[in-house]
């Protein structure tokens, strides 16, 4: 099963960085080009504890829908979002916050599976962990952008 881990250092308050990760508006900005949109339960604002939110987007050239519920939260330091329906066998998305003298540290660590037995592993392997990590990669960075600017203000104010 792929595992991805990425660290990501913003400078920017804890607070901050832990409330725009749980954006559901700035996750849409940062998927604007997979027309990525939220359509049933939490659909805009923070997500919180035991919520659901189902996403619709392209990927891989077909429309899908997966539905996401967080699971666990610990304010301002942790919390995780898992699959609860949607194309992969499981997905499991862990967010650690962790406060530095000039910011904070983003840990995100991503597991998921698909099905289709060896077929689906060799996808996994060849593509898939590679797309998942790229597009993590891009929603930190819009994340990062937003809170080490005023542009925060938009999201969180």
């Amino acid at each position: 099963m792929p595992l991805i881990h990425l660290t990501t250092v913003i400078h920017a308050p804890l607070h901050r960085v832990f409330d725009l990760s749980r954006s559901i508006t700035l996750h849409k900005r940062s998927m604007e080009h997979l027309k990525e949109e939220a359509i049933k339960g939490r659909t805009s604002g923070l997500i919180e504890y035991d919520e659901t939110v189902t996403w619709r987007a392209k990927h891989l050239n077909k429309m899908r829908q997966l539905t996401m519920k967080i699971t666990a939260m610990q304010k301002d330091h942790y919390f995780c979002d898992e699959m609860v329906d949607g194309d992969f066998t499981f997905m499991k998305h862990e967010h650690f916050f962790r406060e530095i003298a000039n910011g904070t540290v983003v840990i995100d660590i991503m597991e998921f599976g698909t099905p289709y037995g060896r077929i689906g592993r060799w996808f996994e392997k060849l593509y898939l962990k590679k797309y998942m990590r790229r597009l993590l990669t891009l929603r930190n960075n819009i994340i990062k952008e937003y809170a080490e600017s005023e542009k925060w203000r938009v999201i969180l104010d």
